[in-house]
């Protein structure tokens, strides 16, 4: 759509929200959440932050700067079966408002579920405000883990996951074939894998058709091995590459240095 076309489209109408990541799927990226809630804050705009992905840096004093701001927002999503493996599902939707706005919204007022004349404070009763009626209790999974662990548990989980990261790109910087998309902000760690035949030929014609076939085939020979378990995708005009999420407690540096000696392995006669 042409700028002018878009202006047309959007003529009149009034900015609702500003929705913020923290934690980008791909690259894992932070918004600048302090310069955006200035902009919301002087606007008048309800601020969101998606931390689905990213909001668990918080239990690290080391990374939560990462989301510095992150209390000026309205609302947030959170999700701790992530980063924080607590057993699927475990979502959490965080509001700062305090008027009940997810009952007035969501509420359904269903006399056959949520009888208002029972013996106890019936404010109490969470069905009628929670987005899905009938759903598991996430909270209590979120709970019995945190308990079980601690808070430095929980932060020791996100801090070796940054450790094990950093480990695995400056390894990566010192092997030959590894090429990163970027400086990783957060866990995910993007890269190319140059097998030798493409090394040092990125100026020829069909360089990036040969590069994006490179990532599907090792990853076919991973699986059928079974060796790994990595995924690969395009993103705009970046060809295949590999992402490689950092995560689980249980890896170790000897897991790191089996990633890389097996992408090399399974690359090196493309």
């Amino acid at each position: 759509m042409s700028d002018q076309a878009s202006q047309g489209c959007f003529s009149g109408a009034v900015p609702l929200l500003v929705s913020a990541t923290s934690g980008t799927t791909v690259q894992g990226a932070f918004d600048p959440l302090d310069l955006i809630a200035d902009v919301c804050e002087n606007n008048g705009l309800w601020m969101h932050v998606d931390a689905a992905w990213g909001g668990s840096v918080l239990f690290s004093k080391k990374h939560r700067q990462l989301m510095k701001g992150i209390e000026r927002a309205d609302s947030v999503t959170w999700n701790p079966h992530k980063m924080l493996l607590t057993g699927l599902q475990c979502s959490a939707f965080l509001l700062k408002d305090t008027t009940n706005l997810l009952k007035h919204c969501h509420c359904a007022n269903a006399s056959y579920l949520f009888q208002q004349d029972k013996f106890y404070d019936v404010s109490l009763d969470t069905g009628d405000k929670s987005i899905q009626c009938g759903r598991k209790v996430d909270c209590l999974k979120l709970w019995l883990m945190w308990k079980a662990v601690g808070t430095r548990g929980l932060e020791g989980r996100v801090d070796q996951a940054f450790q094990n990261a950093s480990y695995l790109v400056d390894k990566m910087k010192k092997r030959e074939g590894f090429q990163l998309l970027n400086e990783p902000e957060f866990v995910n760690v993007c890269f190319w894998f140059i097998p030798p035949s493409l090394r040092g030929k990125q100026n020829i014609k069909d360089y990036q058709e040969r590069l994006s076939k490179v990532a599907p085939v090792i990853k076919e020979r991973m699986v059928r091995e079974g060796s790994m378990m990595v995924g690969y995708q395009p993103q705009s005009r970046r060809v295949n590459f590999f992402r490689m999420v950092v995560l689980s407690p249980e890896i170790t540096l000897q897991d790191m240095d089996f990633f890389l000696n097996e992408i090399e392995r399974l690359g090196v006669d493309l």
